[in-house]
């Protein structure tokens, strides 16, 4: 399956902190990185008090589920440090599902296509980048055609 990730962080080696977590999905046994975007200093999103943030996307593969993708994330944020307090909070690190192939998931714990991704023209310049022609499954509308409508 191929899938995009978006991977962030705003507090410590920001960079370090994001090759880290690309490193240790590559070293999973469960994901292949294929490409990886510009990591880009970005403003923060919701929370805008807060320092600026690093972020990237990754195009992965991977023959796991969905729910096993986002455990595997979920364990290595928190192996990296990553202490969930408050929504939109400093973080260390942080990686969400993006895409997951162009399946449509919504559960209690895990939304795909991100709920909010076609709002945050950081993740549309990334996926810009990556895959300008992909398909949101959802809006029925290209990368590129939806980064358009972004400012």
């Amino acid at each position: 399956m191929l899938c995009y990730l978006g991977i962030g962080a705003n507090l410590g080696e920001r960079e370090e902190n994001i090759t880290q977590a690309v490193q240790e999905l590559n070293n999973s046994g469960e994901i292949r990185v294929l490409r990886q975007a510009a990591i880009r200093e970005t403003l923060p999103y919701g929370n805008t008090n807060q320092p600026m943030f690093l972020n990237t996307v990754t195009e992965i593969e991977t023959e796991i589920s969905a729910q096993q993708l986002l455990a595997l994330c979920l364990q290595i944020e928190t192996r990296m440090g990553r202490r969930r307090r408050q929504h939109w909070e400093p973080r260390i690190i942080d990686i969400d599902i993006l895409f997951y192939g162009d399946e449509i998931i919504k559960s209690d714990d895990l939304v795909i296509p991100h709920p909010d991704l076609q709002n945050r023209k950081f993740v549309l310049d990334s996926l810009l980048e990556l895959c300008p022609h992909w398909q949101h499954p959802v809006l029925k509308k290209s990368i590129a055609d939806i980064a358009a409508m972004v400012k």
